[in-house]
């Protein structure tokens, strides 16, 4: 029962699940329940909580993506696009959008080793299309392999935006879009956030309020795009992004 109207949820978000993709998700639930208590991938400690504030959250950020895309959520799920994921974690938004999204190409980047192996065991579990690179967002995004490869580029609750978008801004291609879910204080953060998204190469293009059902937590989701190359010296060493923001 619960899990039917966790489908009729996100057919309510414009996201219908097949079976197939129901099944994913349940196998996912017992996959991260598991892990959770050897590691500490989430404070969500039981399957409605993960389907309300883990799942559908997640899968909220689809029809945005969708709207800046200029695409409906149907013609954006069948776009064979390449994303990125920083600070993974126990795998949200990157595994409910791929789960949701077959034909995303979803590249998790996750610093912490222990993470990193439930992502990449998890991912083969769940037949994703995924590929899990243990490092450090600034270091990845020096790689030809990582900067300014991606199309779309997520993270959740990593750090503040004006040290997220040095994270982030780096690894999206020209054109490309970066979606970073976030809460009440959103507007407040763009606005401190809007020297560093200029000088990374990124565009504020709006703040959406997300409607998560059964989520009284006011979410939103910023969205940059990347409008120009970010400068060759971004982003700077390890940790510098975090102890002083541009």
């Amino acid at each position: 029962m619960r899990w039917r109207s966790f489908a009729q949820q996100a057919s309510e978000l414009s996201v219908p699940l097949t079976q197939e993709q129901i099944d994913r998700f349940r196998r996912y639930t017992d996959l991260l329940l598991n892990a959770n208590r050897r590691i500490n991938l989430t404070a969500l400690r039981d399957e409605a909580s993960l389907m309300t504030k883990f799942y559908l959250d997640a899968l909220g950020l689809l029809p945005v993506i969708a709207r800046y895309a200029g695409l409906s959520p149907d013609q954006l799920r069948i776009q064979p696009w390449c994303a990125a994921d920083v600070g993974s974690g126990g795998g949200a938004p990157a595994i409910p959008l791929a789960i949701a999204w077959p034909d995303l190409r979803y590249t998790l980047i996750e610093s912490i080793a222990k993470k990193a192996r439930f992502l990449d065991e998890t991912a083969a579990s769940l037949g994703l299309n995924m590929t899990v690179v243990i490092d450090r967002a600034e270091n990845a995004s020096r790689s030809s392999k990582h900067r300014e490869r991606y199309d779309l580029v997520t993270a959740r609750a990593v750090a503040a935006l004006a040290t997220l978008v040095e994270l982030t801004l780096p690894l999206a291609r020209v054109g490309g879009l970066i979606v970073l879910p976030k809460g009440a204080k959103a507007q407040k953060e763009a606005d401190n956030a809007a020297r560093a998204i200029e000088v990374l190469g990124g565009t504020l293009v709006g703040i959406e309020q997300l409607s998560i059902p059964d989520v009284d937590a006011t979410r939103m989701a910023v969205i940059i795009r990347k409008t120009a190359p970010t400068p060759d010296r971004y982003p700077r060493r390890p940790g510098l992004p975090n102890k002083k923001p541009l």
